[in-house]
């Protein structure tokens, strides 16, 4: 017989890894890096990453929230108790609204991921006229 060595599920425990720490990424030795001038020379370039930042940040707080309005949920469940069950209701309501939120700013998060690449490639692309 074997005992569970914590209670978090495989799905639960990936996600606390995957959320807890930047990993830095993997990169390939035969290719050398692309060199662009615009993030060196764009003073907004740190104003950026602080907002990607804070809006993993806030997807991450709502995301903890969820899991705590989920594990409520549960034992409100497994209770079998009326009240429990009627609140509920409203517990599953926010988790949908939440869900919703984070919809939202991983949307605007695409959003100025895209602008930033199209505005760096647009600089780059102005920086090397007529170089060839």
């Amino acid at each position: 017989m074997t005992s569970p060595r914590n209670s978090l599920s495989p799905a639960e425990s990936s996600m606390d890894h995957a959320f807890s720490t930047p990993q830095p990424l993997p990169t390939t030795s035969n290719k050398r890096p692309r060199r662009t001038t615009t993030a060196a020379a764009d003073p907004t370039s740190g104003e950026v990453w602080r907002t990607f930042t804070d809006s993993f940040r806030e997807v991450q707080s709502v995301l903890d929230r969820n899991r705590v309005l989920i594990q409520q949920v549960n034992e409100n469940h497994q209770s079998k108790i009326h009240d429990n069950m009627v609140k509920n209701v409203g517990l599953i309501q926010e988790i949908n609204g939440n869900i919703s939120k984070v919809k939202m700013l991983y949307s605007e998060l695409s959003s100025s991921f895209s602008n930033v690449l199209r505005s760096g490639q647009d600089g780059a692309d102005g920086a090397n006229d007529g170089e060839e």
